[in-house]
């Protein structure tokens, strides 16, 4: 055999591998706005399933991590088992889903839209690191000080995915005056208003499992009253976003702009009302997770309205 042969056979069988790899990548390329709808329902869906756990008590029905017993990666049927190791083993299993997600994500944008490229990493990173932050909230027997920062770091997760959507797709902006201040307050606000939350769960009585007493060492109705005024101020600022763009559109048939406050406006409102009937019915389990996905809504419903109802800068540049 030549020296020429001899150093073509590597390519000769890698070759048919990378070719795979990269009719797989031009597969996701072309699938990846759907991709970035599916990243937004995974993102969400995460947080509900999360609630499903806490609420049900099953937040240790699988007492170690990675594996759901030691010994064993799945949890097994005993006479007297309940379901709570199922509940705990069916969030992690979604959360394998959504990595599955975030990484034909990654791989579709990496591909496509090259000034997005580090974007397209964020979802596949946090998902790594919700990951982690749920090994050690179980290992720290759901030790409330991890898990607010698990469901906080979902919620950005949340926001950051409808903002890729939007980005990814070029979605038409409103044309109008520029509202950058009052946009970037609702946007603090929204970040205090779900801090605030994750402490006034962290100090209530929802610990996730029967012998996960530990709580925050909060007062729980002083921590919803302070939470309830952050909501109140966001109420605010959104009503003088709405009346400074009342009048304002976007490009195309569809109108995007009046559709994005509309429905942030109608799911603030809403989540409100579900704020206020929970604290005043004792925090009953299906009102409390009610409120955990509609704080799912609320981040999406806001990071879409802050992406349309900003002002293009190119065209702003353009117009100058």
């Amino acid at each position: 055999m030549s020296p020429t042969e001899d150093t073509a056979l590597p390519a000769s069988i890698y070759a048919p591998i990378w070719a795979l790899l990269r009719r797989g990548a031009s597969f996701l390329g072309r699938h990846a706005r759907a991709l970035t709808i599916a990243n937004i329902f995974a993102q969400g869906g995460i947080i509900v399933t999360g609630a499903a756990v806490r609420l049900t008590g099953s937040g240790l029905g699988c007492s170690t991590w990675p594996q759901c017993e030691p010994g064993q990666f799945a949890p097994e049927p005993f006479g007297a088992s309940s379901l709570h190791p199922y509940i705990e083993f069916g969030n992690r299993t979604i959360t394998g889903l959504l990595m599955i997600i975030t990484l034909a994500l990654a791989i579709a944008i990496w591909n496509t839209r090259r000034e997005l490229r580090w974007w397209g990493l964020v979802p596949l990173l946090g998902v790594v690191g919700q990951a982690i932050l749920g090994g050690i909230t179980v290992l720290t027997h759901l030790n409330p000080v991890i898990v607010a920062p698990h469901l906080l770091l979902s919620t950005a997760l949340v926001w950051q995915a409808v903002w890729l959507a939007l980005t990814y797709r070029n979605a038409p902006r409103r044309e109008g005056k520029c509202i950058k201040g009052p946009l970037r307050a609702s946007l603090l606000l929204l970040g205090g208003l779900l801090v605030l939350g994750t402490l006034t769960t962290g100090a209530g009585p929802h610990s996730g499992d029967a012998e996960a007493t530990q709580r925050l060492g909060l007062d729980p109705t002083e921590v919803a009253r302070a939470h309830a005024l952050v909501v109140w101020a966001f109420i605010g600022i959104l009503a003088i976003i709405i009346w400074r763009v009342r009048g304002d559109r976007s490009e195309g048939d569809r109108d995007e702009v009046r559709k994005a406050w509309i429905v942030l406006a109608a799911v603030t409102l809403a989540q409100g009302a579900i704020g206020y009937i929970q604290y005043f019915t004792g925090l009953p389990e299906i009102i409390v997770g009610l409120h955990l996905a509609g704080a799912a809504t609320l981040t999406g419903a806001h990071s879409a309205a802050y992406y349309l109802l900003k002002r293009d800068r190119n065209k702003v540049l353009a117009a100058r």
